[in-house]
Order: C-alpha cells, then sequence, then structure tokens
C-alpha cells in the first residue's frame, strides 16, 4: 500500500496542510489548480463583492462544470476507442476472409494449369 504524504500548499492565500496516498507532486498540482480556478473567478466582475459563501458555491460549481466536461470527454474518447475496436476486427476478419479466398484461388490457378499441361 502506498504511504501517506503531506505537504504545505498555499491556496487563495492561505498556507494548507493537505494530506493523501498521492505524491506531493499530485497535491501540489492540485493546489495549483484550485488557485487557478480562484485567480479565473477573482477576474470576473463583481466576485470581489460577494460573500466567502458564495464564493466557495461559485468556485464549487466552476471545479463541478469542469469535471463533467472532463468527464463527458472521456466516454466520447472510450466511445470512440471501442467504435475503432470494432473496425479493426471487422478489417482483420475480413484480411482472414481474403487470405483464405486467395489461398483457395491460388489452389484452383494450379489445379488449371496442371490441367493445361497435360492436356
Amino acid at each position: 500500500m502506498a504511504e501517506k504524504t503531506s505537504v504545505k500548499v498555499l491556496i487563495d492565500g492561505r498556507v494548507i496542510t493537505l494530506a493523501g496516498y498521492e505524491s506531493n507532486e499530485y497535491l501540489q498540482r492540485v493546489a495549483f489548480y484550485l488557485n487557478t480556478k480562484i485567480a479565473e473567478l477573482g477576474s470576473s466582475s463583481g466576485y470581489g463583492r460577494l460573500t466567502q459563501d458564495a464564493k466557495s458555491t461559485l468556485l464549487a460549481l466552476n471545479i463541478a462544470d469542469d469535471y463533467f466536461k472532463a468527464k463527458e470527454q472521456v466516454e466520447a474518447l472510450e466511445e470512440d476507442l471501442e467504435n475503432k475496436d470494432q473496425n479493426a476486427y471487422e478489417i482483420k476478419h475480413e484480411l482472414i476472409q481474403t487470405r483464405i479466398e486467395n489461398e483457395r484461388l491460388k489452389k484452383e490457378l494450379e489445379q488449371l494449369r496442371a490441367a493445361k499441361n497435360s492436356i
């Protein structure tokens, strides 16, 4: 089992200790993501006048939006991969059928040549 790690990060100007079974680099990336979202929201007009509760709700909504968009993208990519796997299977099947037909035709040609040479 992975070892639990903890790291101090700066989120929205406050030092917070994050702990988990992920690497320090991962936890730092999470903090960076949050700071980026907070900065994006902070640059919008009227954000500074919101209550802390409203800011937290808006941040959560933005993160949820990112999550659902990423999830939809993953689902679309998985569906695309499944379709490509199906197409590859069909192409392999056609290739095998073509090889079998090619072998049959080669044998038929050999038989016709043999029959011609025996005449």
